[in-house]
């Protein structure tokens, strides 16, 4: 009876044996993107007798610590953003950089606007900002529309510690439940029904750390394929794309060839509808994944599957930083999902750094460019 080990060196000798037959009698083309399949294929792990490896030292002195590790990296990280300067007469306004800090404080501690003035004292009393607001300055930030761009730049940049580590991608959308509600009316039965109104969050995320790349808001009903592009093409600024993992939702022949045009290798399933036969009629990207998808189904699950990795991400930032939103208004609800999100990308960070000991340097984040809307 074979061990488990030889069980997996046995499997891996099968896809790759596997790969070796489609790659018979095919052009350059072909030959070359299977190769890329081999060669980006990762062994199989080892199981270490069914436990969880979890590194419980470097995890207890990261939780203890964190809040103040999180101040003093998004402190660092504010430094290199170029924040416009506001001149005029009268009071001097509240800086952007402020503003930021405000958010993000509240959104990590989960609390009011009023139970979080007295970190933001904390907070002030290290320098970390120039002054402690009112409970109700804290509300007005949630509805500043330009701190939206500034907010997505954050999350991106805030992951550039992480660039060697994460090559591989998967993309996906939740929702965040709202207080609002909207009258809904059934084609079917015509009865009319009230239901909450959700917004959805659309990102990426790397699939080892669960640091999130790239993100954009809509509204509950929008479409998941049309914010592919603008997802990854926000993810290839920071990272290396070697593979993309999303469902069905985002299947379509633009998607596949946005993932290889930047030099990666899309694991998007494909929709009932399709039929191997069709596959002559495809050219490109399309033709190559479909072939491997309807005859080698296990190989690509394998890819594939690191998606669920997206699962665990929405999972880390809804049961961290809560699944409803506060805000009624649409900016303030926009800013308070990209407030969580940042939340999650910096604790992301700490746990990183305690457990494999990723140098926190952010230098290099002054260079990119901000999109402003």
């Amino acid at each position: 009876m074979l061990t488990e080990l030889d069980e997996n060196q046995q499997l891996s000798q099968n896809i790759i044996q596997m790969l070796e037959e489609i790659d018979k009698d095919s052009t350059y083309e072909r030959r070359k993107f299977i190769k890329k399949i081999t060669d980006s294929y990762e062994q199989f792990e080892q199981k270490k007798n069914g436990k969880y490896t979890q590194d419980w030292q470097a995890y207890n002195r990261a939780q203890m610590r964190e809040k103040i590790f999180i101040m003093n990296i998004l402190d660092e990280l504010l430094c290199y953003i170029p924040f416009p300067e506001r001149n005029g007469v009268g009071k001097k306004p509240i800086s952007f950089r402020d503003k930021i800090f405000y958010l993000v404080l509240q959104a990590y501690n989960i609390k009011s606007s009023r139970r979080c003035i007295a970190d933001l004292e904390i907070a002030r009393r290290l320098k970390f900002v120039t002054r402690t607001p009112h409970f109700n300055t804290v509300l007005k930030c949630l509805k500043d529309s330009s701190l939206i761009p500034y907010l997505k730049h954050l999350i991106q940049v805030s992951g550039m510690p992480l660039q060697q580590v994460e090559s591989d991608f998967a993309v996906d959308s939740s929702g965040f439940s709202t207080s609002l509600f909207g009258r809904w009316f059934d084609a079917r039965t015509g009865n009319e029904s009230e239901k909450r109104k959700y917004v959805k969050i659309h990102l990426t995320c790397g699939v080892k750390s669960n640091i999130i790349t790239a993100v954009n808001i809509t509204k509950g009903n929008f479409g998941d394929s049309p914010q592919f592009e603008g997802l990854i093409k926000d993810t290839d600024k920071i990272y290396n794309i070697r593979e993309v993992s999303a469902d069905k939702a985002y299947s379509s022949r633009k998607n596949l060839q946005l993932v290889s045009d930047l030099g990666g290798i899309p694991f998007i399933p494909f929709k009932r509808n399709i039929k191997a036969t069709s596959r002559a009629r495809r050219s490109g990207i399309w033709k190559k994944m479909l072939l491997l998808f309807s005859s080698h189904i296990d190989e690509f699950n394998h890819h594939y599957h690191k998606r669920s990795n997206s699962e665990t991400c929405f999972h880390m930032l809804k049961r961290k930083f809560g699944s409803h939103l506060r805000s009624r208004t649409e900016t303030g609800q926009a800013n308070e999902i990209l407030a969580k999100c940042l939340a999650h990308n910096l604790c992301v960070l700490v746990q990183e750094a305690f457990e494999i000991g990723i140098i926190l340097d952010f230098q290099k984040c002054a260079d990119i460019q901000i999109a402003h809307n």
